[in-house]
């Protein structure tokens, strides 16, 4: 089986956080809120994709690709910049995402090679985001509302096909994801359980595009462009 198609592939990532968060500074006793802040928690990763089938000389109709689900570690910095206004960093421990076919029981590459619901690719990835967030209502609120934008930057590594999927590509391949900036955004509830500890539950998105090539011998490339969207954070602070 030939493969030449350039796949448009909208994907989002959901993901729910529970996190506890910790000063990184001295205070004086009258200093009422901290200026630093560490959050550790975990992200539970929820895609959503689509994607045109691939096409091409030989290739069957109805081949796509799906991503599974991850966890992972949720780490961040925060900084207080005013009493509305803070800046941070968020990233996780580089999660292994797992890329299945969808089709298809079988696929002629040559012979009758099994194709729905194989793992055909692994990928890692890093992608951490840095945003500007507003906190609405006084620090002396327990419950705090915020919103927040910013960028976010994604890279990809240990990319390797499956054994399934370089039987369904007809030999072994090498594959490569481009690296993606794009922009990022948060919505969010805070609630002050004590003046070192709060409790968090946000909507994030990181709008991520890149271009997946893949070789298989001295075949023409292939290519996947895939778009990754939103996260769903759920955390708790320790100021």
């Amino acid at each position: 089986m030939t493969l030449n198609k350039r796949l448009a592939y909208p994907a989002s990532f959901l993901a729910s956080l529970f996190a506890a968060s910790f000063c990184t500074a001295a205070l004086a006793d009258e200093d009422p809120v901290p200026s630093n802040t560490l959050r550790v928690g975990m992200y539970f990763v929820k895609y959503s994709a689509s994607a045109a089938d691939l096409s091409g000389p030989f290739t069957p109709p109805g081949l796509n690709l799906r991503v599974e689900n991850v966890n992972t570690l949720y780490l961040a910095y925060l900084r207080r910049l005013s009493s509305h206004w803070t800046f941070e960093f968020a990233a996780g421990i580089p999660p292994t995402t797992h890329t299945y076919a969808v089709g298809p029981a079988t696929v002629p590459t040559p012979g009758s090679i099994p194709f729905n619901g194989q793992e055909v690719a692994t990928a890692k990835w890093l992608s951490p985001s840095v945003l500007i967030e507003y906190l609405f209502l006084d620090e002396s609120n327990k419950f705090r509302p915020y919103a927040g934008v910013g960028i976010n930057y994604t890279h990809f590594y240990e990319r390797n096909a499956t054994a399934a999927g370089n039987a369904i590509t007809g030999g072994p391949t090498v594959t490569y994801l481009s690296d993606s900036v794009g922009p990022a955004a948060t919505l969010g509830l805070s609630y002050k359980f004590t003046r070192n500890f709060n409790v968090i539950a946000s909507y994030n998105i990181a709008w991520c595009v890149m271009i997946y090539w893949f070789w298989v011998g001295q075949r023409p490339e292939q290519r996947l462009r895939m778009q990754l969207g939103s996260q769903l954070p759920i955390a708790s602070e320790l100021p």
